[in-house]
């Protein structure tokens, strides 16, 4: 199964739970009250999204956090990219020389493709679709032999 962390998982739930609120300067505590997480998770979480540059932080006694840029902006792949690093099913997939058998694998230029669309398609998400009312999806089927020869960026 292909998945996120559960901590990537709980990232976006509390860069919602920010959006949600646009301008305004939530608390720790606010932010772990609203989405009914741990304290010291939320704390961990904002450090990584405060390092990644998607949230300012505000000391004092009305300190706190708001996006660093309106949700519409920040895009999923972004959030991943804060708790996961680089996006990408296989390491061959990310960088060069992370495989012995690179030379000769014949699967690569593949995973390399399937990595991009997956990039693509996390980029193409915002906090601001995130927050609108979910709808129902087309279950999507990509035909891999469709792709051979082309370049996705």
């Amino acid at each position: 199964m292909l998945r996120v962390s559960r901590l990537t998982d709980y990232a976006t739930v509390v860069m919602t739970c920010i959006a949600a609120h646009p301008g305004d300067v939530l608390s720790t505590a606010q932010i772990a009250d609203e989405t009914h997480l741990e304290l010291p998770t939320v704390s961990k979480l904002l450090k990584s999204l405060g390092h990644a540059g998607l949230v300012d932080s505000f000391r004092g006694v009305n300190g706190g956090y708001r996006l660093s840029r309106p949700a519409g902006e920040i895009n999923l792949a972004e959030i991943v990219e804060a708790l996961e690093g680089p996006i990408g099913m296989t390491e061959c997939g990310i960088t060069q020389g992370q495989c012995d058998r690179e030379a000769q694998c014949g699967v690569r230029g593949s995973w390399q493709r399937i990595n991009s669309l997956l990039d693509g398609a996390l980029r193409a998400v915002s906090l601001a679709d995130i927050l609108r009312p979910a709808t129902p999806c087309k279950e999507v089927t990509v035909d891999i032999s469709t792709l051979k020869g082309r370049t996705i960026a």
